[in-house]
């Protein structure tokens, strides 16, 4: 079964940064065309990394729109927000993990669940698996077979078709580490970074102050 919504690789990366936004800045969305700028461009938990002009942005915003993907609001300016629960009946854990998936391409299990786990909390790999169960039927994600050199499965998204190639090696560290043990620990560090860097955020705000490199 394929999904019925299909993505270029623009609108894919737009769709998970709003996702991802959501779940880890609430305080700063829905996005404005700028903040989608520099989300979309982030250096960070981003594979590729992209260079997106604010036009191509507006047009992938508009086809995701077009998609009944995103809806506009607006407040003193345009803003943009994400529509995946209800369009694509998913629950947050669900939507955490496609969101990953569009963002960085296949992944094991153990670096998946950690790095899933800074946007919404997955406690065990079963409760990755029963998350991944209704992608999987209903064909938003797809398992690969173990990487050679390694003994893990991977899972990729279906959304958009090509946008990681499905031969790529697994990320060093989870191809050095036997059941992605070493991925696992990798991305949790990661999560941890990324869960203080949006407490500092918060502090700043509250002092008046803007982070360097933190949109104004």
């Amino acid at each position: 079964m394929e999904p019925a919504i299909t993505l270029d690789a623009h609108e894919a990366r737009l769709f998970g940064v709003l996702i991802e936004k959501a779940l880890t800045t609430p305080d700063q969305y829905p996005l404005s065309l700028n903040a989608a700028v520099n989300a979309a461009n982030q250096k960070s938990n981003r594979d590729p990394l992209l260079s997106l002009s604010e036009e191509e942005v507006a047009a992938a915003l508009d086809g995701l729109e077009k998609k009944y993907l995103v809806r506009r609001v607006f407040s003193r300016v345009e803003r943009y927000r994400h529509n995946g629960r209800d369009a694509l009946n998913l629950d947050t854990a669900q939507l955490a993990i496609l969101a990953e998936l569009l963002m960085r391409g296949p992944q094991q299990p153990g670096e998946l669940r950690a790095r899933v786990s800074r946007m919404h909390a997955i406690e065990s790999l079963d409760l990755l698996e029963q998350a991944l169960a209704p992608l999987l039927e209903r064909g938003f994600v797809q398992r690969l077979d173990p990487s050679p050199g390694s003994r893990a499965e991977r899972y990729i998204q279906l959304l958009s078709p090509n946008l990681h190639p499905l031969d790529a090696p697994a990320h060093a560290s989870a191809a050095s580490a036997p059941d992605s043990d070493l991925a696992g620990r990798v991305a949790a560090l990661e999560g941890a970074v990324e869960s203080l860097r949006r407490q500092l955020i918060r502090l700043a705000e509250q002092l008046g102050e803007t982070l360097d490199g933190e949109p104004q």
